[in-house]
């Protein structure tokens, strides 16, 4: 356990008073470093194999969701991979002779395959993917899982499950609606057709393109760490409401979360440090 925790897995804001990065998490799969600022850096580790996905990587993935989705200090969350690429997909070779229930929902509404890439939208803060080299099929789904994506203009895309008869089955098409525009994504499916970064920007399955993903992604986690936590984590939770809820419902939970903001103590610090041209001492949010 790391010294920053509390018995039951959730953070202290000790780290805050130290000026360097503390790993929260390593090994030959994932890496996790928060930086004392609450930007959680999470690094797809399987750099031989292009962070291919074989079931020990599915397990590291999830693992790192997990080791997140408690802790109060984090507020915002940088996903990238080691050496050349993103993320070349699933490592096909080594579900060889693997069976598995796709059916049964083995977290809350998903399946194992779907958590690695849903769970990054669930995550109660922002979370910014960095992507080079390649982000090829369920590499795609993870990226699209988060709520920003940096892209190298050269990277190479494609939603690749096609190719092999199959269709993207990893949170995919929940994910992308909002994203791409209907008959673009039917396009891309169909024909798993590859497409760069800076075409993707256009498609909709890139934020931004820049030739450092790395630091543009952690620059803009900078930035959100300066925010009110709690006014961020509520705008998430308000931005995951769109697509489903009525016009009526999504009024009134803006203001069920702007009255719990408003005139609470991180909120008048926004305020304070906004007039007196400061930086601002936020506190970390309770456990939500």
């Amino acid at each position: 356990m790391n010294d920053t925790e509390t018995a039951n897995g959730a953070a202290t804001s000790d780290h805050r008073k130290t000026s360097e990065p503390r790993s929260l998490l390593a090994n030959d799969r994932i890496g996790i470093t928060l930086e004392p600022n609450g930007v959680a850096q999470v690094r797809l580790m399987r750099s031989e194999k292009m962070n291919a996905l074989d079931p020990e990587m599915f397990k590291a993935i999830i693992a790192a969701g997990d080791a997140l989705r408690d802790r109060t200090d984090v507020r915002a969350i940088v996903l990238s991979g080691e050496g050349r690429a993103f993320c070349a997909g699933l490592d096909t070779a080594s579900f060889s002779g693997l069976s598995s229930d796709l059916i049964e929902r083995t977290y809350g509404n998903a399946n194992s395959f779907q958590q690695v890439a849903v769970q990054w939208r669930k995550l109660g803060v922002p979370v910014i993917a960095a992507l080079h080299g390649v982000c090829f099929g369920g590499g795609l789904q993870i990226a699209s899982g988060a709520d920003i994506r940096i892209a190298h203009p050269d990277t190479r895309m494609a939603i690749m499950e096609l190719k092999w008869g199959l269709v993207p089955d990893m949170g995919g098409y929940a994910l992308w609606r909002g994203l791409v525009r209907d008959d673009v994504l039917r396009e891309l499916v169909y024909t798993n057709r590859e497409f760069t970064g800076a075409e993707a920007q256009t498609l909709g399955l890139a934020t931004y393109i820049d030739e450092d993903p790395l630091a543009r992604a952690t620059a803009i986690a900078n930035e959100i760490a300066n925010r009110n936590p709690h006014a961020i984590r509520a705008a998430k939770r308000l931005q995951a409401t769109m697509p489903d809820l009525s016009t009526d419902a999504i009024l009134m939970e803006e203001s069920v979360e702007q009255q719990a903001i408003t005139s609470s103590p991180n909120q008048i610090e926004a305020v304070m440090a906004a007039m007196e041209k400061r930086a601002p001492n936020f506190s970390d949010v309770a456990g939500e």
